[in-house]
């Protein structure tokens, strides 16, 4: 039976006993204590938590599940995995223990003809908790299971808790036993392998208080209304039905490990080794495939870490099976093929979701050729002495080279090699502080202790009254000075100022703050930033231009109306922007990041293609049609659940209050979470004009444009130089660019002679410097210092024909040269020589140490630099000391 139909049969079977069928929740979950959805129960949590009230008396689902926490046991058991479903039947406060069990039973029991799972019945275990006489007897008499095929266990197997004090109760588990081929007699306490579990039935009946561990807790009093939570393992059932060994072979998981296998010429079933990575490739793009779908783009955090770890281990266990060549297409078109039945829009998104996989794993095999040679010098280095890689070197290839930790540990350990990865951790944390210590030092100018604006925020939060009014009457509540309190502060110092209430923004949201002047009586500041070191609290760095400030002086607050205007009109076209990006790339260009002020708009954005010329002016016109639309702009204040409901975007990461303000702009055409200010129409933002559009990570695009007047400026400033252009080049302005091609081609033509003429002089040498070769031992060394040269190609030129003059004979070719005031050097060797194990890796190494620098590459031709011009002599008889000692070995 396949996987769909197993899905089918379950929403069908329990919507006709009157459960409401709820579609899968996304894989990311709305707990903010969860990354992922990891059991089909969670979006049900505040239901039967009793938090909210159960929009349905029973429902049920197949929901979309990750766990990770065992990501290293994948491909080696039958159990793990990352992606799964879980097949859940709920109750809120209606039925209980004797109806779950029945539905269980029939829905396994009833033959496949019947619309059944058509389990065998005779087949089945039961466990129950030890003191749940309740459910042992229920099992007797709905489903006729003899005493010896119902077992007893602790709280540790058949109990179920949220970990905190809150609802809980006994657990009743489902085993499916699959013959005494798979293991031992005795049911699932004797043997887990033969006895499967495949549903888990939870009665939620208890108030627990006081939860000390899984095992240790008081139960102190019934509940009012008693809760059914189940679930059933599909892939574990799929697997039973298919009549295949484990969840990896079945309908929706094998076609990948057929693709696998095509691609390396790996057997399944041949090999354990082989087996275990072809079934981690198998897991691990079908779980990338569904975060992709629901809208997770790889990163270097949370969820995004989680994806791009995926897939570099499924990249990874690909090269290891032979396979150096992108295999995502293949790989990611099986999987979809197989998944597309259960979840169409893997199907129908299909373009998005493999341009974000394509692209990371083109990143990650660039990052895998650089970083694996560094690694594999750096446990080079220390085996025979400590045998631990430290923090340091792990935390360099981390952070310099992008190579992640957790690949660094499993390639030490397959080298037999540890890693310090406490020291690498300490490191990492060291640089987490340092980014925050440098964001709290933009917030507070410098000052790390921040308790003198804590003591201003205790006596009361500061009002922002700017949506309303530029100008505000105040009263100075406090001034700090280099993080401490002070009474006044005179003519030329700079100095924060808290507000009773302010006008001013706060630098937030991507918004710049607010420029202006706090005055009074005989004094006045010009604010120079504002900022809110403590939530809650509005503070502004001003300059004192005039007077004397003290706290509790009435003032008058202005902001500077023309650069708010221009901050609105920024931030109203980042909006647009992103609307039109939606409209025009898909639901996955979500925004990763903008930043906004007068006359300039950044917007950041979760994409994995380059955007063409034509999608660019795409992108500008239709942000620029809403403008001319004169669209309404409307702020509403909602609760979170109502702004979700009515379509508002949030920002993937954020946090937001129960209450949320929305910014409407259109009616449905943008709809998002936004604390910022904005213009009243659209026509107010004026002119939005692209500047650039460019990566700045992987999976992660950047568009800049300038915005109004800004706008304006800058396409007068493009007019003016049109003109100059086409007076310069005697051409019409539609001409301008064939003509400028044209000349470029000549330029290119140019290069392309000079170069030739360069490598025809280069190759010139080649005579004399076989002819000057040094015999050494059995080995010939031709070596020479061309001097400066364009780059590596020369020196590589030289040194491929040099050695294919060796002929037959054991030679090796070794030049250096200088670029752009950096020694290179370049080494190839002949068959014969590296028959003789002279390799060309190996010294170049030798040569780079001596050079300052590093370098590598294949026994055939290697090359590498350093810093040191002044050591080449030392570098090339470096190489020739080599020789000597191999021969005279």
């Amino acid at each position: 039976m396949q996987t769909a139909e197993i899905k089918r049969r379950w929403l069908q079977f329990f919507e006709s006993r009157g459960h409401t069928v709820v579609p899968s929740a996304s894989l990311i979950s709305d707990d903010p204590t969860l990354m992922f959805n990891v059991a089909g129960m969670v979006p049900f949590i505040p239901y039967l938590t009793g938090r909210e009230p159960a929009p349905f008396n029973r429902a049920t689902s197949v929901q979309k599940c990750v766990r990770t926490n065992d990501i290293d046991e994948v491909g080696k058991t039958t159990r793990h995995g990352t992606f799964f479903q879980m097949n859940g039947n709920f109750s809120f406060g209606d039925y209980f223990k004797a109806e779950a069990i029945e539905f269980a039973w029939a829905l396994l029991t009833t033959p496949q003809a019947d619309g059944g799972l058509g389990f065998d019945p005779d087949r089945l275990w039961a466990t129950v908790y030890h003191d749940d006489d309740e459910a042992f007897g229920l099992w007797q008499s709905i489903a006729g299971l003899p005493e010896s095929r119902i077992q007893r266990r602790g709280k540790a197997d058949n109990y179920w808790h949220t970990g905190q004090a809150g609802p809980g109760g006994p657990c009743s588990e489902i085993y499916y036993d699959r013959g005494p081929g798979y293991g031992s007699e005795g049911g699932p306490e004797a043997d887990e392998d033969r006895y499967i579990e495949i549903w888990n039935l939870v009665f939620m009946q208890y108030q627990l208080e006081n939860v000390r561990s899984k095992v240790d807790f008081d139960v102190v009093a019934e509940l009012p209304k008693k809760n059914i939570d189940t679930g059933m393992g599909l892939e574990r059932v799929a697997f039973l039905l298919q009549d295949v060994e484990n969840m990896y072979e079945i309908d929706e998981v094998f076609p990948v490990i057929e693709a696998a296998s095509k691609l390396s010429g790996r057997t399944y079933g041949a090999n354990h080794e082989d087996d275990v990575r072809l079934r981690v490739v198998a897991d691990h793009v079908r779980s990338a495939l569904m975060l992709i779908s629901d809208g997770v783009t790889p990163g270097n955090e949370a969820r995004g870490y989680i994806l791009r770890r995926l897939i570099r281990r499924a990249v990874r266990a690909m090269r290891l099976l032979g396979v150096e060549e992108p295999a995502m297409p293949s790989l990611l078109t099986a999987s979809r093929g197989a998944m597309q039945s259960s979840y169409p829009e893997v199907g129908s998104d299909f373009d998005r979701i493999s341009r974000i996989a394509y692209a990371e794993e083109e990143a990650f095999l660039r990052t895998l050729v650089s970083g694996t040679a560094l690694l594999n010098q750096a446990v080079a280095g220390v085996r025979g002495g400590s045998n631990t890689l430290s923090g340091d070197k792990a935390f360099a290839l981390h952070d310099t080279f992008g190579f992640p930790i957790d690949l660094t540990l499993e390639m030490a350990a397959e080298q037999g090699v540890s890693v310090d990865e406490q020291g690498f951790r300490t490191l990492m944390a060291e640089q987490r502080d340092r980014a925050k210590a440098d964001a709290r030092a933009k917030k507070t100018g410098g000052v790390s202790d921040t308790s003198a604006y804590r003591e201003l925020r205790d006596i009361g939060e500061t009002p922002f009254v700017g949506y309303e009014s530029l100008s505000q009457d105040s009263k100075i509540r406090g001034l700090v000075s280099e993080g401490r309190r002070t009474e006044l502060a005179e003519v030329g110092s700079t100095v924060d100022i808290v507000l009773e209430q302010t006008p001013f923004y706060a630098e937030s949201g991507g918004q710049a703050a607010d420029f202006g002047v706090i005055s009074g009586d005989g004094f006045a500041a010009k604010v120079l930033d504002v900022q809110s070191p403590v939530k809650g609290l509005v503070v502004h760095r001003a300059e004192i231009t005039e007077g004397v400030l003290q706290p509790g002086k009435d003032v008058l607050a202005a902001v500077d109306a023309d650069r708010r205007l221009g901050a609105c009109q920024a931030h109203s076209a980042t909006h647009l922007v992103h609307a039109a990006l939606r409209q025009l790339l898909g639901p996955g260009a979500v925004q990763a990041g903008s930043h906004n002020e007068s006359g300039y708009m950044r917007f950041d954005f979760s994409y994995n293609a380059t955007l063409t010329p034509a999608v660019r002016a795409e992108i500008e016109e239709v942000a620029n049609l809403a403008v001319r639309q004169d669209l309404g702009v409307t702020a509403e204040y909602m609760s979170l659940n109502e702004a979700r409901a009515s379509g508002a975007m949030a920002l993937f990461g954020e946090k937001y209050g129960d209450t949320v303000r929305v910014i409407d702009i259109g009616g449905p055409w943008s709809r998002e979470l936004c604390g910022g200010t904005h213009v009243a129409h659209s026509s107010q933002v004026g002119p939005i004009s692209l500047l650039s559009e460019a990566s700045i990570g992987s999976g992660v695009r950047r568009i800049e444009a300038s915005v109004g007047m800004d706008a304006f400026r800058n396409l007068a400033k493009e007019r003016a130089l049109v003109s100059s252009l086409t007076e310069l080049l005697k051409v019409p302005a539609d001409s301008v660019t064939e003509r400028v091609q044209s000349l470029l081609d000549r330029v290119r033509d140019a290069e392309r002679q000079i170069d030739q003429l360069r490598k025809a002089e280069v190759l010139a040498g080649a005579g004399k410097l076989i002819a000057s070769a040094q015999q050494i031992g059995k080995v010939a060394l031709a070596r020479a210092d061309l001097g400066e040269v364009s780059s590596a190609d020369d020196l590589r030129t030289l040194a491929l024909d040099v050695r294919q003059r060796f002929g037959d004979a054991p030679g090796v070719v070794a030049v250096t040269g200088v670029s752009k005031s950096r020694p290179l050097i370049v080494i190839a060797t002949t068959a014969a020589a590296r028959d003789l194990k002279v390799e060309a890796g190996a010294l170049v190494r030798i040569a780079c140490g001596i050079l300052g620098g590093g370098g590598g590459g294949k026994p055939d031709l290697a090359q590498g630099g350093g810093s040191d011009i002044a050591a080449i002599p030392a570098a090339l008889e470096a190489v020739a000391a080599d020789l000597r000692a191999r021969q005279a070995a």
